[in-house]
């Protein structure tokens, strides 16, 4: 057995390299992600009992991806695009290796602040965006497709994402802190402008879905509510181009608005096609030539700009079901679990709220894309989906007095040892 402390050591730099994976590669967090599962296979006394939950509506989903993808008329491409569904253990991965509710804080915390850091490299590339920087040698790269804020990552859309998710994960615990957390506060308000200049409006609307669901159920919900709405409206009116962005939700005569009706019909159309099990993960590109209608823009696209329907094309009738299981267990219970929460754990309640929230964001949002099909978005909501699971852990932990972490501070993250469970 490997000495409890240097494992525990080891488990706290694989978190931080997750972290950091999360806002600047995916390759480096998925290698840090497998590292930690291997942690886990590792006997220690101080690790916290390993539990599964949505294990059966994942399991599911799985399964019902596999046999789709044996189905389908090129099984081998889609069993390799299918993989997307090994993500969803990031949440078992992480719930494992957090010891208990402040060790979860204080990933939550190292995530916000690192995406903000990436936030205010994104602002800077936009701001300075312009011809001829792309050739700069070591920093080109940084301003090749500029116009829209996409900081490290290879498209506007996954930064979107990333940020949505962020900025409703920490909102309920930096509204109870106050003007506690005003370095905080800084580093949201930034993450929120560099959001507005990824210009994807499906994004914005999840995140206001998210964000304004999780302020209805906080203490302070009316100066909370009256507060975000001064910042969106700030930020529509003083930075450029999002006006004008804005206006085109919902337009009749949007052409990408146009674009998305006609995906949804061409998705609905091969649907019926195959309704029980679907095409196969990754077909939809191979066969939406043929089903795309005249006016449609783009006739070669790979996903249908909507996740529900992506996802039912693909996997059918049966892999959709399992899917919305999923998050409906989830949602159900993070909501049993901020209920059970004594009145005075503000900050713990906070957490499991922000969590919640960031995945109602998140399915919201894939109303209008399929975001599901982009890793990185994925591998931050699967990991943010431990957090109500450790908080709820921690509560029930054995003279603990069944009472969690009752700070609401938002401290800065540092490499700390996270603290292990008291017996």
């Amino acid at each position: 057995m490997i000495e409890s402390s240097r494992l525990q050591r080891v488990r706290s730099w694989l978190l931080w390299a997750l972290v950091a994976g999360l806002a600047v590669s995916i390759s480096l967090a998925e290698a840090a992600l497998a590292a930690l599962g291997l942690c886990l296979l590792i006997p220690s006394p101080d690790r916290p009992r390993l539990k599964w939950p949505l294990v059966i509506p994942v399991s599911a989903f799985a399964l019902l991806t596999l046999i789709s993808a044996a189905a389908s008329e090129h099984p081998l491409e889609s069993l390799v695009t299918g993989r997307e569904v090994l993500l969803l253990g990031a949440t078992w991965v992480v719930m494992g290796a957090l010891a208990d509710g402040r060790a979860a804080r204080r990933f939550v915390s190292a995530l916000f602040l690192a995406v903000s850091l990436v936030a205010i490299f994104a602002i800077v590339q936009v701001a300075l965006c312009g011809p001829g920087l792309g050739e700069i040698p070591l920093i080109g790269r940084f301003f090749v497709r500029c116009a829209r804020a996409r900081g490290f990552f290879s498209i506007y859309m996954t930064l979107a994402g990333v940020l949505m998710a962020l900025l409703v994960a920490v909102l309920p615990k930096l509204v109870e802190a106050g003007g506690r957390a005003a370095w905080a506060w800084t580093a949201w308000l930034l993450s929120a402008a560099a959001l507005a200049l990824t210009y994807v409006r499906g994004a914005w609307l999840g995140f206001v879905f998210g964000a304004a669901g999780s302020l209805l159920a906080s203490r302070r919900r009316v100066v909370a509510l009256l507060g975000l709405a001064a910042v969106i409206s700030l930020m529509v009116v003083a930075l450029p181009g999002v006006l004008s962005r804005a206006r085109s939700i919902g337009s009749t005569t949007d052409a990408t608005a146009a674009d998305r009706l006609a995906m949804a019909e061409a998705g609905l159309r091969m649907a019926r096609e195959r309704p029980i099990l679907g095409l196969g993960v990754g077909q939809v590109k191979r066969v939406y030539p043929d089903y795309a209608a005249p006016t449609a823009l783009l006739r070669d696209s790979g996903h249908l700009h909507n996740t529900p329907l992506q996802i039912l094309v693909e996997r059918g009738a049966l892999g959709l079901l399992a899917w919305l299981l999923i998050y409906v267990e989830f949602l159900l219970r993070a909501g049993l679990i901020a209920a059970r929460l004594p009145r005075e754990a503000v900050e713990p309640r906070a957490l499991v709220l922000g969590s919640m929230f960031a995945v109602v964001a998140f399915l919201f949002a894939g109303l209008f894309e399929y975001n599901f099909g982009d890793s990185e978005v994925l591998l931050v909501v699967s990991s943010l989906m431990a957090v109500p699971f450790v908080i709820d852990r921690a509560v029930a932990l054995p003279g603990d007095g069944g009472r969690p972490e009752l700070s609401v501070s938002v401290a800065p993250p540092g490499p700390q040892r996270m603290p292990a469970p008291r017996a």
